[in-house]
């Protein structure tokens, strides 16, 4: 490490750039009870489908999840690549991953857009106070649904040029079919952690990988795995 930041492909002010630093390090101190909680309601799930669920949302309401650095720096440099304007995050957490979405749209356009979504009011509030301290550059470019997102994106969406899920596995397909209608051909969706929830991406991976479906797809060799599908309708 060159200084007190390490190199970053994203520009931002340097204000910006320490805020994520200190982010990302909150999230990493808190991955051994995020990967516990995951765990013991993967194992319920199995038995108990509701269970399972009701579990999870219990263990994470007050977890600080982000997703990884180097994930979001792949992101962001994969919006500034292809141009894309309007972005769709499913699972906003606290926020991080959204404040490199909306840094990437508005150098892509003055109007870029990241619809952000959260259903856990703490969250939300909190992921608030992070853009409010990142500042108006990145604030613009976010509009927060807070709610069930299979809800709150059912409606008022533009043409998305990118889809963002890092939510629980069951909720893939179902976000991706909502939101599926309003994607433009050639967009892009990122699905993180697709190796190590193999299990729970099964039928998000019968759907993408369908030969005769609109989706091609590709794993990359991220920590946990991070699926690159492209729509192509």
């Amino acid at each position: 490490m060159t200084s007190s930041l390490q190199y970053s492909p994203v520009q931002a002010p340097s204000h910006i750039l320490g805020l994520l630093e200190r982010l990302h390090a909150l999230s990493l101190d808190e991955e051994p009870l995020v990967n516990n909680a995951l765990k013991d309601a993967v194992q319920l799930r199995n038995h108990d489908v509701d269970a399972g669920n009701r579990q999870l949302d219990n263990a994470m309401r007050d977890k600080f999840v982000a997703l990884d650095k180097d994930k979001c720096h792949f992101v962001y440099q994969l919006i500034l690549a292809t141009g894309a304007k309007n972005v769709v995050e499913a699972g906003t957490s606290f926020g991080v991953s959204t404040i490199y979405l909306a840094l990437a749209v508005g150098r892509n356009s003055s109007g870029g857009k990241v619809i952000a979504t959260e259903k856990e009011p703490e969250k939300a509030r909190q992921a608030k106070e992070h853009w409010k301290e990142a500042g108006e550059t990145v604030l613009k470019h976010i509009e927060l649904r807070e709610g069930d997102l299979l809800q709150t994106l059912h409606n008022d969406l533009p043409e998305i040029d990118l889809l963002l899920l890092d939510i629980w596995t069951p909720l893939a397909l179902p976000t991706l079919k909502v939101v599926q209608p309003r994607l433009r051909p050639g967009a892009v969706i990122v699905a993180d952690n697709t190796i190590s929830s193999a299990v729970g991406y099964k039928e998000f991976f019968d759907y993408v990988k369908d030969p005769e479906g609109p989706f091609r797809t590709l794993t990359l060799p991220y920590s946990g795995g991070l699926e690159l599908v492209t729509y192509m309708p």
